[in-house]
């Protein structure tokens, strides 16, 4: 159970790093270089911007 219980925090802490990190650079993307005419779907909206970066930052850190 030792090991079972120690991959579960990592993955947890893994899963809480990339979410965070992912939002972060996802609102730091919309700050400096998103869309500011409001035509494009994902990155003229910051709260979009910065789920689409929590989404991606999930994604790359779980595996």
């Amino acid at each position: 159970m030792e090991i079972k219980s120690r991959i579960k925090k990592i993955f947890t802490l893994r899963l809480f790093i990339g979410l965070m990190a992912g939002g972060i650079l996802g609102f730091l993307y919309y700050i400096f270089i998103g869309c500011n005419s409001g035509g494009c779907a994902i990155t003229s909206d910051p709260f979009r911007m910065t789920g689409f970066g929590m989404l991606l930052g999930a994604v790359l850190l779980s595996k």
